[in-house]
């Protein structure tokens, strides 16, 4: 039993029960004037408690800030896809795990879909879209919160739609893919386009080597990379009860180099030693190079090998690292270099510099002084380079999420603005909106947005201002 006085030891993983609306918070410090609109942030936080399930399939519950003329007010609801509706109605949990494993004794149901919708949301095309990689997107009430449905483009696209697509910053385009395109646990992915208006002009699917949980991708102005990394799928094992996803590090990784007005036929596939990443920082073309910088992994945490296994913690701690990719060598290998040493997740950029040479990046980083399984404490500040502009590190057992960068104004220079970041605050148990000068973390925050309850650990957002 963890001692009360030591809150180090304590995590913000829990779920809440509720759903809420604090239409006026109290405020540390003063809010930015030019900060108006909402950040909606996505995360687990089951509706009931699913025996052996993994934090990836809790279900989505959306929270949303809004602030405007330096009023704060905050609002939460569960995203209510099919799987949440049937366990609602059923007051028990039905499903668990990947794939829609149906739990032994559940009640009968018509529902079969066990999509969680918990992993980003994003706005595209008029549309406010719940995201997780298994799923189409599923369309959200901007104001409300309230769920509208599965959102497939008038029939234009199919099957598992990622948690992490791309928003040219030049066209107003959104590049998607999804792994599993053919089925559970497939080896082949899918690629398309929405155009700045919300209409799909291009979706295919094409084999990569092998099954693999691609959780996010790469883009740049001119190429589009695929990531397939030896967290590998499998049916067989699945069927078997052992792990559907487990770490394979003989099958190498792969990385496929698409241009973007190519054929998936044009896809050049690179090489390189077994590693894994989750999130990618920014990429960009550099002449006859791609450069991409990515929170790298040796050994992906959370996922076992194939025989149930764990992974080395040591090893599976994230850091930023810059691939690599020769165009133009006589090679089907990409190199690898690390920026850092510090383990950190959730990286963020300005995003009007998406696929383009940046000279800011932030990501969230753990304390080096506690151990890493316990999270992360603090914000990291890149240059285009890699190398540290400020570190901000929050009082030992307070824990923070993905900070989200929010520009001063739309002609204001790269960097200059805000990010945004929950906070849970261990002692208190409850939760922060912190507010930081994008281009000072380590001064601190420079307004506290003040919740009486906690905002569990999750997983992404984004800023949608109000105009």
């Amino acid at each position: 039993m963890p001692r009360t006085d030591e809150p180090a030891v304590l995590n913000n993983l829990a779920p809440i029960p509720m759903e809420c609306d604090a239409p006026f918070l109290k405020i540390e410090g003063e809010l930015p004037p030019e900060l108006n609109g909402t950040l909606y942030r996505n995360g687990p936080n089951p509706q009931f408690d699913a025996p052996g399930a993994h934090w990836f399939v809790g279900d989505g519950m959306l929270h949303a800030f809004h602030i405007e003329n330096g009023r704060a007010s905050y609002r939460n609801r569960w995203v209510r896809t099919p799987k949440w509706l049937a366990e609602h109605d059923a007051g028990r949990a039905i499903f668990a795990g990947f794939g829609g494993r149906r739990l032994p004794g559940a009640p009968q149901t018509t529902c079969t879909d066990s999509g969680v919708a918990n992993t980003n949301i994003v706005f595209h095309g008029g549309k406010l879209l719940a995201l997780e990689e298994g799923h189409l997107p599923t369309e959200i009430e901007p104001g409300t919160l309230d769920t509208r449905g599965y959102c497939d483009y008038d029939k234009r696209i199919g099957g598992p739609f990622t948690a992490h697509p791309k928003v040219d910053p030049l066209t107003g385009e959104m590049m998607f893919f999804g792994y599993n395109a053919k089925g559970p646990f497939s080896s082949a992915l899918s690629y398309g386009v929405v155009d700045a208006s919300g209409v799909v002009t291009r979706f295919d699917r094409f084999e990569a080597p092998y099954a693999s949980m691609v959780h996010d991708f790469i883009v740049t102005a001119n190429h589009v990379l695929f990531p397939v990394l030896p967290l590998t799928g499998s049916m067989d094992r699945a069927m078997q009860g052992r792990p559907a996803y487990a770490w394979e590090p003989d099958k190498g990784a792969c990385v496929g180099v698409l241009p973007r007005g190519g054929k998936t036929d044009d896809t050049r596939w690179f090489r390189g030693e077994a590693c894994y990443v989750f999130h990618v920082l920014n990429a960009w073309d550099d002449g006859n190079r791609i450069i991409a910088d990515v929170m790298q992994y040796e050994e992906p945490p959370l996922f076992p090998h194939p025989d149930g296994r764990p992974t080395d913690p040591a090893k599976s701690r994230a850091r930023l690292c810059r691939w690599t990719f020769d165009l133009s060598g006589n090679t089907d290998q990409f190199t690898r270099s690390y920026l850092d040493d510090v383990s950190g997740e959730f990286p963020r950029i300005d995003d009007r510099r998406a696929g383009l040479a940046t000279g800011h990046g932030w990501y969230a980083c753990a304390n080096p002084d506690l151990p890493s399984s316990l999270g992360l404490h603090g914000i990291v500040h890149v240059d285009g380079n890699g190398a540290r502009k400020g570190h901000y590190l929050l009082p030992k057992g307070d824990s923070i999420s993905e900070p989200v960068f929010v520009t001063r104004s739309d002609d204001a220079a790269e960097g200059d603005g805000w990010l945004l970041a929950a906070v849970w605050r261990a002692r208190e148990n409850r939760s922060d909106l912190a507010v930081f000068n994008a281009t000072d973390v380590a001064g601190g925050p420079v307004a506290l947005v003040k919740l009486g309850h906690r905002v569990p650990d999750g997983f992404h957002g984004n800023w949608v201002g109000s105009s």
